[in-house]
């Protein structure tokens, strides 16, 4: 599947509502293939996003931006707030709440018992540490997930890159190269195996036609609660490790 289209920041949105101060950044996105103007806010990041035609002006797109800046309001001011990576706190990892015990005397890295995620070393490391651990972990549960659906599919996978994507849990490319976001170590197991099996999937279908759902109800039950979960829940767990 093709990429997100890379951006810039292009211009500013003003707005006279609270928490924004007087101005919300927009980024247009010019893609080649885009037909009409769309647009999305990145809750993540505080912006709104333009994606439009190579021929449309900024001007133009600046102006659909404001057309519906109520709603790009609306939309940043409900997302979830920054949780970042701090002694005490508590992030979620395979679903479950674990509390960030700071062990600064301890020697071991980072590792996780008794529903307490362990961090030795100096304090101010801690959140690149615990970051790079959950990176680490991803990889660790998705790669044999990868493993037992391509057996049952019958399809020779490549790469598997684990990446911190916004628009994306999951992607597969022509080559086989399968992308994942480390964020989905956040999420409960049976969300997280769902979108190994849907990327598995499409290297035997690469679509999404009945065919392609079929093989993956052969491996997950009840697909449309964890497409559900995700779209609930996906917002807050892109806020997990950010500052403030």
């Amino acid at each position: 599947m093709a990429g997100r289209p890379r951006g810039r920041i292009s211009g500013f949105l003003s707005l006279k509502a609270e928490p924004f101060g007087d101005a919300i950044p927009v980024r247009i996105q010019r893609n080649k293939q885009a037909k009409r103007l769309i647009l999305r806010a990145d809750t993540a990041r505080g912006e709104a996003v333009v994606t439009c035609p190579t021929w449309v002006s900024k001007a133009e797109a600046l102006d659909f931006a404001t057309n519906q800046s109520t709603w790009i309001a609306q939309q940043i001011a409900q997302a979830p707030k920054p949780r970042p990576f701090a002694a005490g706190a508590t992030i979620p990892f395979l679903g479950q709440d674990h509390m960030i015990r700071h062990r600064p005397t301890a020697r071991g890295g980072v590792w996780w018992e008794d529903g307490e995620i362990h961090v030795t070393g100096r304090i101010e490391h801690l959140p690149r540490r615990v970051e790079g651990w959950l990176k680490r972990e991803a990889r660790r549960q998705i790669a044999p997930r990868v493993a037992i659906a391509a057996e049952q599919f019958r399809v020779k996978p490549g790469r598997i890159v684990i990446r911190d994507t916004r628009t994306r849990w999951g992607s597969c490319a022509w080559d086989g190269t399968l992308s994942f976001c480390w964020r989905l170590v956040l999420a409960p197991e049976d969300v997280l195996n769902y979108v190994v099996v849907h990327e598995v999937a499409h290297l035997a279908e690469y679509n999404h036609s009945p065919k392609f759902w079929r093989l993956v109800d052969r491996l997950v039950d009840d697909v449309p609660r964890h497409r559900e979960w995700l779209n609930e829940n996906g917002p807050a767990l892109h806020m997990i490790g950010t500052a403030p």
